[in-house]
C-alpha cells in the first residue's frame, strides 16, 4: 500500500492546476481518499477532532448493508429455483443462481451511477464523494430480481442526477437519491412492480424468464370480508418465513431479521438514529393496535390484522432501518427525529389500510418525509428561539422586581 500511495503522490503534479491531466483532478482525489486517508489538516479553527470522516461512515453503512445483501442474494437463488422445474434448490445453486441475478444489477449501478458521479465532479469541480458507494448498493437492492438493466441504469442514473447532483451533490439532497430512482423505475415502468402473475408453460428444458405474484399487502388489502390472516396464510404468507425472508419481493427488502442486524451495526456505531427508528416503528405497530380494538362489527378485515403482521409485510422496516434514516435526508434536530419518525409510521400505516392504489406506501412516506423534514427542523429551532426569548424576558423581569 505504501507503494501505491507513494506512486499516487509522484504523479500528484500533473492533476493540480496548470498540470496536463487538471481537469482530471477528481478521479485523481478519488484515489487518494478512497484507498487511503489524506494527512491534510485544518490550519485555522474552527477544529472538528473525530474519528469519523464521510468515507468511514460510507463503508460503515455497507457494512451494515451486507447481512442484507448475502441473504438477498441468497433468496433470489432459492425463488429461481423453487419455481423451474428442474432446478434443484440446493445452498450451492441457491447462490449460484442468485449471484447471476443479483450482481448484474449492482454492477450497472455501480458503473452507471459512478459514471454519473464523475462526469459532474469533473464538469463543476469538486470532489467525488463517498456517498456513492452506498447509494451504488442501496438502490439495486431495493429492484425487482427480474428488472431489465437497461431500466437498472436509467434509475440511477435519474438517482443520481435528480435525486443530487442538481441540489448540489452529497451533503445538500433533499431527497434519498436511491429512493428517488426507484420512485422514477415504479411509476415510468410499473409492470415490473406490479402483482400480475406472468407465467410460461414450464417443463424440464423450459424456464420462467419473470415470476410476480401477489404479495402479501396487496392480498391483505384486497379481502373485504373475512380473516385476512387466513387469506395470507392460504396464500402461503406466514408470519415466520416474512420474517425471515424466504418469499418473493424486491431483492433486499424481504427479510426483517437481517434488517435489524442492520439497524444493531448502524446503532451501535452511531451512524443511524435510533429515535427515527424506534419512532417510526412502534408508531406503525402502535396505532394498529388501537384499531385492534376496534369492534369488528365496526371495522374492515384490515383493521383486524393483527399488529404484529404489519412489521413483517412488505419493507417497511428495512425501509427505516436503510433509506429514512439518511442523515442529509431526514430530520437534523432532535425533537425532529421524533417527529420525522412517527409521521413516517403514520403515513405508512394510512398508506396501508386506506390507499388501494399503493399498498406498501413505505416509498411515497420516505420521500414525502424527506421533502418535509426541513420545515420540521425549521419549526423546532424556532421553537428554541422563542423559548429562549421567553427565558429572557422572564430573567430581565426578575432581575427588575428585585
Amino acid at each position: 500500500m505504501k507503494f501505491m500511495l507513494n506512486h499516487l503522490h509522484k504523479q500528484k503534479h500533473l492533476f493540480e492546476p496548470g498540470g496536463k491531466l487538471a481537469w482530471l483532478y477528481p478521479l485523481y482525489e478519488a484515489q487518494e481518499t478512497f484507498l487511503f486517508t489524506p494527512a491534510d489538516t485544518a490550519t485555522s479553527a474552527p477544529h472538528v477532532r473525530d474519528g469519523l470522516d464521510l468515507k468511514r461512515l460510507m463503508i460503515t453503512v455497507i457494512i451494515a448493508l451486507i447481512p442484507s445483501t448475502l441473504f438477498a442474494i441468497y433468496n433470489a437463488g432459492l425463488q429461481f429455483n423453487t419455481i423451474n422445474l428442474g432446478f434443484e434448490p440446493t445452498v450451492m445453486n441457491n447462490w449460484k443462481e442468485g449471484l447471476a441475478i443479483v450482481m448484474p444489477l449492482i454492477l450497472v449501478s455501480y458503473i452507471v451511477g459512478g459514471l454519473t458521479e464523475v462526469v459532474f465532479a469533473i464538469i463543476r469541480k469538486h470532489d467525488i464523494n463517498e456517498g456513492f458507494l452506498v447509494t451504488g448498493l442501496l438502490f439495486p437492492i431495493t429492484l425487482p430480481p427480474t428488472l431489465p438493466l437497461w431500466q437498472a441504469a436509467l434509475g440511477i442514473f435519474v438517482g443520481v442526477v435528480i435525486g443530487k447532483e442538481i441540489f448540489g451533490g452529497t451533503g445538500f439532497n433533499v431527497l434519498n437519491p436511491a429512493l428517488t430512482g426507484r420512485a422514477f423505475i415504479l411509476f415510468c415502468f410499473p409492470v415490473n412492480f406490479s402483482g400480475d402473475v406472468y407465467t410460461k408453460i414450464v417443463d424440464s428444458t423450459n424456464v420462467i424468464d419473470g415470476w410476480t405474484g401477489g404479495t402479501s399487502l396487496s392480498i391483505a388489502g384486497a379481502i373485504t370480508e373475512g380473516s385476512v390472516v387466513e387469506a395470507l396464510h392460504a396464500e402461503g404468507f406466514t408470519w415466520a418465513p416474512m420474517f425471515w425472508g424466504f418469499m418473493g419481493g424486491s431483492i433486499a427488502e424481504t427479510s426483517v431479521f437481517f434488517s435489524i442486524i442492520g439497524a444493531i451495526i448502524l446503532i451501535g456505531t452511531g451512524v443511524a438514529s435510533w429515535r427515527i427508528m424506534v419512532s417510526a416503528i412502534g408508531t406503525m405497530l402502535g396505532v394498529a393496535a388501537l384499531l385492534n380494538l376496534i369492534p369488528e362489527a365496526h371495522s374492515t378485515p384490515y383493521l383486524q390484522l393483527p399488529f404484529y403482521y404489519h412489521l413483517v409485510m412488505g419493507s417497511f422496516v428495512w425501509g427505516v432501518v436503510y433509506m429514512a434514516t439518511d442523515p442529509v435526508s431526514s430530520a437534523a434536530s432532535t425533537p425532529g427525529k421524533w417527529i420525522y419518525g412517527v409521521s413516517l409510521g403514520l403515513l405508512v400505516l394510512t398508506h396501508r389500510i386506506a390507499n388501494p392504489a399503493f399498498t406498501e406506501g413505505t416509498l411515497l412516506a420516505i420521500l414525502f418525509m424527506n421533502v418535509m423534514s426541513p420545515l420540521i427542523d425549521h419549526y423546532v429551532v424556532q421553537a428554541h428561539v422563542r423559548k429562549r426569548q421567553t427565558d429572557i424576558q422572564a430573567r430581565r423581569l426578575s432581575y427588575a422586581a428585585s
